[in-house]
């Protein structure tokens, strides 16, 4: 098992989940499972190779962050990058901490585009509640929109993250222009995919989760992505972001160390506001079994 406790926690969606891990789990982290409680022989190794970023100092700044270890030196090297005068460049993409501001974005560079757009309706049977549909319901796209595919292909075509642009626009298909790791571009044709929606019921008799099938999404698995949460973000890698977290701030426990920790560089971040220190928002829950594991 591979995982990252300091990124955003999981999502306990339904009232129904939340009452289950309120009263039967200490927390929804994977080490709250029963069989973790019990005599479960595991090896713990912790990972400490970065990847995505080469400078020792902006590692220092992003584990700092991580382990909610940020002080006023590290908040003041980090909104360095808050240039409120420096436009974007070409090809940057904007994390944001909500839905809402990451749709406006995505709308006003729609617009802005040539040509008239084409909107495609999903199907949908049974019941599915809208604030859980897995793509647009209904999906509009033009030539050259930025798009994020938000399903795994069978076939490894893409995955759900993969960014591309959209080339080609038919009834019965989507093309989509994808950049691999070495910066060669490929055309992949995209039909629409059908998601099952399962509900969780809570058994009392049993104090069990049951899940049922309730109904089907059918759409293109991709979604405008000039502007995406940094929810949808985690697991990718950009050379240049813009990170804008509204006027609230951070909202949720590693919102501020993903939204950074995206980007291979601190200069190819540009901060939509100054980040304070009631951003850096770390779980204790974690930071106790962290620190149980490793120290």
């Amino acid at each position: 098992m591979f995982g990252e406790l300091f990124q955003l926690p999981p999502v306990v969606a339904s009232p129904e989940e939340r009452h289950y891990f309120q009263t039967v789990y200490h927390s929804p982290y994977f080490f709250s499972a029963r069989v973790m409680q019990e005599e479960f022989a595991i090896e713990f190794l912790e990972l400490r190779k970065a990847f995505r970023q080469s400078s020792t100092y902006f590692l220092r700044m992003l584990d700092a962050v991580r382990t909610n270890q940020a002080d006023s030196d590290v908040l003041t090297e980090l909104n360095s990058r808050w240039l409120p005068n420096q436009k974007a460049e070409a090809y940057t993409i904007t994390l944001t901490a909500r839905n809402a501001t990451a749709d406006r974005i995505n709308m006003s560079e729609l617009e802005q585009l040539e040509g008239k757009g084409r909107a495609f309706q999903a199907a949908v049977s049974g019941t599915v509640q809208t604030k859980v549909f897995p793509a647009e319901l209904i999906l509009t796209l033009k030539i050259g929109a930025q798009v994020m595919f938000v399903k795994n292909d069978s076939d490894g075509e893409f995955v759900n993250g993969t960014i591309g642009r959209v080339v080609g626009l038919k009834d019965e298909g989507l093309v989509v222009e994808c950049e691999d790791g070495q910066g060669q571009r490929r055309q992949v044709e995209v039909g629409r995919m059908t998601w099952e929606m399962v509900q969780y019921k809570l058994n009392e008799e049993k104090n069990t989760l049951d899940t049922e099938v309730v109904g089907t999404f059918t759409q293109f698995p991709v979604k405008l992505a000039w502007a995406i949460t940094i929810h949808k973000s985690q697991g990718q890698t950009f050379d240049r972001v813009i990170i804008d977290m509204g006027r609230g701030g951070a909202f949720e426990h590693g919102q501020t160390y993903v939204a950074l920790s995206r980007c291979r560089t601190l200069e190819g971040i540009l901060l939509k506001q100054p980040l304070r220190q009631n951003d850096i928002l770390v779980d204790s829950t974690v930071v106790d079994q962290y620190e149980q594991w490793f120290r």
